[in-house]
């Protein structure tokens, strides 16, 4: 398959820290600009720390406009989700997730998914092609910087 048809994405690393400490950069929306490798995140306004599927947290995105992200998966400190879409519409059938499995004493091994194969606006798909493995592992590298330069 090439990265043109390759709807599901992926990039996994090993990042020195606790599973605890990583998802509760990746939980919390305001801290998600901090790492984001695809350069899509403007800013998110605090308090609204994920805590479980069904809830919706809201995002300013680079080019402008808002991105209601609606929780479809979560499992705390080992899984997020979330499907995102403009404000008062359904999601277009893009996702974003977070796995993370303990690798020993604070390691983590965290992998990051984008998955566009139920992706319905025909907007979307030039920028969903240019999200490629590389970029999520920016993410991840942006992420593991952040994670491991706190002690847990």
């Amino acid at each position: 398959m090439t990265a043109d048809t390759q709807k599901v994405v992926a990039a996994r690393r090993e990042i020195a820290a606790s599973a605890e400490r990583i998802f509760e950069l990746i939980a919390d929306p305001a801290r998600q600009p901090g790492w984001d490798g695809n350069e899509n995140l403007a800013e998110a306004p605090a308090g609204q720390r994920v805590r479980g599927t069904g809830e919706v947290f809201t995002m300013r995105i680079t080019q402008g406009g808002t991105r209601h992200n609606h929780v479809v998966e979560f499992e705390e400190g080992r899984r997020i989700a979330w499907r995102p879409s403009e404000p008062g519409q359904e999601p277009p059938g893009h996702l974003w997730r977070w796995e993370l499995e303990p690798a020993g004493d604070s390691r983590t091994r965290v992998t990051h998914t984008y998955d566009w194969s139920r992706l319905t606006d025909q907007k979307r798909l030039v920028r969903a092609r240019a999200t490629t493995a590389d970029k999520l592992r920016a993410s991840l590298d942006k992420l593991a910087e952040l994670a491991e330069s706190v002690q847990d």
